[in-house]
């Protein structure tokens, strides 16, 4: 999902720069390159420096080399990057009602999910990044979360109880763990691995393709397909760095974003699948889906979460969801 693109011509007065002006993008994230986001982040500064003619360079820097997870938004808020693309989660910090993506089973596909923030009320959240200095470009899709651990099968919310989740920084997934009786830990991405591998914690959430990227599995011996829910990543860029770009590459960066964006999606769609078959055929772990019934249940349990939100924030964001859509 791409906002502002209006156009697919784009003047060429860009080719006019010399030498000496030319425009660097420092993209910061955390996640492996061979992510969806990592595939569409390098993908992005290619075709940005093959339709620049070189002007524009996208130095991306990938699994957190710059920046830890904690660490990147700040940078970003001082100018010491000029891009990342965080996870909704992540800046429920700075904007918390854009914790209502972390509501569980508040989606059932990526397409509901971009509507949603097509919607009056996410072009609204959107919105909200001007009053910070940021600029909101877009969303990319990573994928549904799933939760692993390594001492017994969840299969009911009752499953979670006193077992240590690592969890992205986010109120409202604090609370979801919690009032399962779970004990949440917020953990740095790039460092799962290690607090698993040494029983620091138990278990995790997260997409099948950034599990699989950090080996997480390794330290797991149960994973439970859920989907219970969505991670997507905001493409967010400092306001006062692309106010200063010319026209013409602010017209390059939306339009070659768009492309980029439709290709990630079914990107993400592909990667998760075949990561899932991978798991399945390595027989590393066992995997457990949840069915609909038992989905069923685990929404249930959940509506104290959606009560809470709506307290906090306001029912708008609740109603706008597909699940109360008429």
């Amino acid at each position: 999902m791409l906002f502002g693109c209006q156009s697919t011509q784009y003047p060429k007065d860009y080719e006019q720069l010399g030498e000496d002006e030319r425009i660097v993008i420092r993209f910061s994230h955390v996640v492996g390159e061979d992510t969806p986001k990592g595939l569409a982040a390098r993908k992005f500064a290619q075709l940005v420096k093959d339709r620049s003619n070189g002007y524009v360079e996208v130095q991306v820097f990938p699994n957190g080399f710059l920046y830890k997870d904690g660490e990147e938004m700040e940078a970003l808020l001082q100018g010491d990057v000029q891009m990342i693309a965080p996870a909704t989660s992540k800046v429920t910090e700075l904007i918390p009602e854009w914790s209502v993506i972390d509501l569980p089973f508040a989606f059932n596909s990526y397409e509901e999910v971009h509507k949603y923030i097509a919607s009056p009320v996410g072009k609204g959240l959107s919105s909200k990044f001007d009053n910070h200095g940021l600029l909101m470009l877009g969303m990319w899709d990573n994928g549904f979360k799933q939760i692993s651990n390594r001492d017994h099968p969840i299969l009911k919310p009752a499953d979670l109880h006193n077992l240590k989740i690592r969890i992205m920084p986010s109120e409202i997934l604090e609370k979801q763990f919690i009032s399962l009786g779970a004990i949440p830990q917020k953990i740095d991405f790039n460092t799962v691995f290690t607090h698993l591998e040494k029983s620091d914690i138990d278990g995790q959430e997260n997409t099948l393709s950034n599990i699989t990227s950090k080996n997480l599995h390794y330290h797991q011996n149960y994973l439970t397909i859920s989907d219970h829910g969505y991670l997507g990543y905001l493409l967010l860029m400092n306001k006062e760095f692309w106010d200063k770009l010319p026209q013409s590459i602010q017209i390059l960066i939306k339009d070659t974003l768009k492309e980029v964006s439709e290709w990630e999606m079914e990107q993400a769609k592909k990667t998760n699948g075949e990561k899932l078959a991978e798991l399945e055929d390595c027989q590393c772990i066992d995997i457990y889906r949840l069915s609909d019934e038992e989905k069923q249940a685990w929404e249930k349990d959940f509506k104290p979460i959606y009560d809470y939100f709506t307290v906090k924030y306001g029912e708008k964001y609740i109603k706008a969801l597909p699940k109360y859509k008429e």
